[in-house]
């Protein structure tokens, strides 16, 4: 008596069959395809095109020519470039601190369960975040205003000569000021949800030792939230690197204080839209964009070393 076997086509295929393995590999890209494709045309091509720009220089007489790295050395010699962003730096070393500091305050004061009206006040604070940065920098333009402003109130008012915020000594400190008022909420945020998922076991194990609030504070809480402080350390480098809109509305208030080179970015504007000149702010672009990456890497760096 014979049996029938099964032919190669009804025959099961083994479950690790490369025909199996090829289809389960083209479903993966057919999930992460779309953003692929997606982040290729938002971001590479934009990229590489900008690196094809800074390699050529367009210049009155001879047109578009290759000039390698021309442009680069430039950039490096480029006083207006450096100026902008030693400004962009001393508003990094002062204003970030002083954001994050006070973001962690009232993440504190929000997560201590001791503050009255507390959903009321985390929304109040949070709230400038959503005006749009456009908006906020007119607002505080018109505020800082000394003859049609709330300054200029106040000296009317109370016959008092008040310090110019948009003077060129304090400019930098009032868009400090009004980029405080925007992020303040957006990095408490942060904070606040870092503090909210920390077991309560410990809690209860520093309160049976007779921790105090500060020691709780230093000991449980600042360490727990590490993380959350280096990404929004992270992010407010990157955001203060690309300053643009504070500086570029207010310099219709205050055109004495702030030049079209006052930021890195605001320099790359001007560069390519009121001077024509793609090739040399593509390269600025490139050569901001390559800091900016070093610093947010250090800055990632020492703290992934702390939190070790």
């Amino acid at each position: 008596m014979t049996t029938l076997q099964p032919s190669a086509a009804t025959r099961p295929r083994p479950a690790g069959s490369p025909v199996r393995r090829a289809r389960r590999s083209w479903t993966g890209w057919g999930f992460i395809g779309p953003f692929v494709l997606v982040f290729a045309l938002v971001f590479l091509v934009p990229l590489g095109y900008s690196i094809h720009l800074s390699l050529f220089r367009t210049q009155l007489i001879g047109g578009t020519t290759f000039v390698g790295l021309g442009n680069y050395q430039q950039a490096l010699q480029d006083s207006q470039l450096w100026g902008g962003a030693g400004r962009v730096g001393l508003f990094l070393l002062i204003q970030v601190p002083i954001m994050l500091g006070l973001a962690l305050l009232v993440a504190l004061a929000l997560d201590s369960g001791r503050l009255y009206g507390k959903d009321f006040f985390r929304i109040s604070v949070f709230l400038p975040y959503a005006v749009p940065a456009v908006v906020a920098s007119l607002m505080w333009g018109f505020i800082y205003g000394t003859r049609f402003g709330l300054v200029g109130d106040i000296n009317d008012a109370f016959d008092v000569k008040l310090p110019d915020p948009l003077s060129s000594e304090l400019i930098l400190a009032s868009i400090g000021n009004i980029v405080t008022w925007e992020f303040v909420g957006y990095n408490m945020l942060i904070f606040y949800a870092a503090l909210r998922v920390i077991p309560h076991a410990l809690y209860e194990a520093a309160e049976i030792d007779g921790a105090g609030q500060w020691r709780v504070i230093s000991a449980i809480k600042l360490p727990a939230i590490r993380g959350a402080l280096v990404i929004a350390t992270i992010f407010s480098i990157i955001g203060s690197f690309q300053l643009f809109n504070e500086p570029a509305i207010l310099q219709k208030l205050a055109p004495n204080a702030i030049t079209t080179d006052y930021t890195p970015n605001y320099y790359t504007y001007s560069l390519s839209f009121s001077g024509q000149q793609h090739n040399y702010s593509a390269t600025v672009a490139i050569v901001m964009g390559v800091i900016t990456m070093i610093v947010a890497y250090v800055v990632q760096l020492r703290g992934m070393r702390k939190g070790a």
